[in-house]
């Protein structure tokens, strides 16, 4: 299967190193690395172009202008170029070592994939970028956690829980751990760019997701990432995204006006 893992990022350099380090350390890799970058600095570039050179994948540096949070725009020109299945991530997770293997294996035709996250508290995270290392991985004790069954890596169990279920439940989205088709995602149209600023562009794929009759795959017990402590994003426009979402999901129409066909 050819795959692209695309990671999101803005101006944390040193997230995005700790990331690129988990993705090293990977048991199985994707086909290539794109970074999806909406308009971070010089400090950034420095970085993908030393990944470049220790990757063992090719790895694309997808750059447009810093124009505010237009992360459903970067995310659908990162898609354009992508390969048949996309897992994508943001660039302030460390990635357990078998992320990119549970995707890859638990991948079914009319599904996709939400996962969960971790959350590392302030001190933990303010370690690791330290001591630049993506090679800590954290158990369900650990005192630095949050959200701390997602910790648990039980494969063989949630493989047979999703044997059991058909996963309809859209809410709790993660678009920061998620994964698809490529061509599902074309025929969707993508992230809907009409939600600039931060919030519910991932409900909104999703809901246009279900419209066109995809499953969502039950995905606990694998998959895990490790989120970077940080503040909460500028929330400003997000009342005006729950409107356009709200508007979305009356709509019967399951594909946006503004999408990922302006690039293909």
């Amino acid at each position: 299967m050819q795959s692209s893992l695309i990671i999101a990022t803005y101006n944390w350099p040193q997230a995005l190193e700790l990331c690129l380090m988990s993705v090293i350390e990977q048991s199985l890799m994707p086909t290539e690395v794109i970074i999806a970058d909406d308009g971070s600095g010089p400090d950034t570039k420095l970085v993908v172009e030393e990944y470049k050179k220790k990757l063992p994948v090719p790895l694309i540096h997808l750059w447009h202008e810093d124009e505010g949070f237009k992360l459903a725009q970067i995310r659908n020109k990162a898609a354009a170029l992508a390969k048949d299945y996309i897992i994508q991530v943001d660039g302030d997770l460390i990635l357990h070592k078998d992320f990119i293997s549970n995707h890859l294996t638990a991948a079914e035709t009319g599904k996709y994939i939400c996962g969960s996250r971790v959350i590392l508290n302030e001190n933990i995270t303010s370690q690791l970028i330290k001591s630049a290392t993506g090679k800590k991985y954290f158990t369900f004790f650990n005192k630095n956690i949050s959200n701390r069954f997602n910790s648990l890596y039980l494969k063989n169990l949630s493989n047979f829980i999703s044997s059991l279920k058909n996963q309809n439940n859209i809410n709790n989205i993660r678009g920061c751990n998620m994964s698809y088709w490529r061509k599902d995602f074309i025929a969707v149209n993508g992230y809907n760019e009409e939600f600039v600023g931060w919030g519910r562009e991932d409900s909104d794929l999703v809901f246009r997701f279900a419209k066109y009759g995809l499953k969502r795959r039950f995905f606990k017990l694998q998959g895990i990432v490790y989120h970077l402590f940080h503040k909460e994003n500028d929330r400003s426009n997000l009342d005006k995204n729950d409107i356009t979402l709200a508007n979305a999901i009356k709509d019967t129409a399951f594909t946006c006006k503004k999408g990922v066909a302006q690039y293909l």
